[in-house]
């Protein structure tokens, strides 16, 4: 059994922003995630409800010390790029981290 930390983001765009928002996504925070040392995966879900579409970005870390490396010491508020504000809804300030064990 191994131990690692999953850090969950969320965010909602406009529907129709869906493929553009993954499509920048990608070049940002997906991109940032993996040139992180101790970043174990990226998934990123999305689902259409109506006029809103969620995302919830799902990574996998070593350590705490890690996502320090990619969102600074007060790792639990999300991490916002300047360009987010063209596509995001609402800024949620925190993000959810769990423990995982794979088996």
């Amino acid at each position: 059994m191994s131990k690692l930390i999953t850090r969950i983001w969320h965010g909602t765009t406009a529907a129709h922003h869906a493929d553009a928002y993954l499509q920048y996504l990608e070049k940002s925070g997906i991109r940032d995630y993996r040139q992180t040392p101790g970043n174990r995966g990226v998934q990123v879900l999305r689902r259409l409800e109506g006029e809103i579409c969620h995302f919830w970005t799902v990574t996998r870390w070593d350590s705490y010390a890690s996502i320090q490396g990619f969102a600074g010491e007060d790792y639990e508020k999300a991490r916002y790029y300047p360009e987010d504000a063209q596509y995001l809804l609402e800024f949620e300030p925190t993000v959810l981290h769990c423990e995982t064990f794979e088996f």
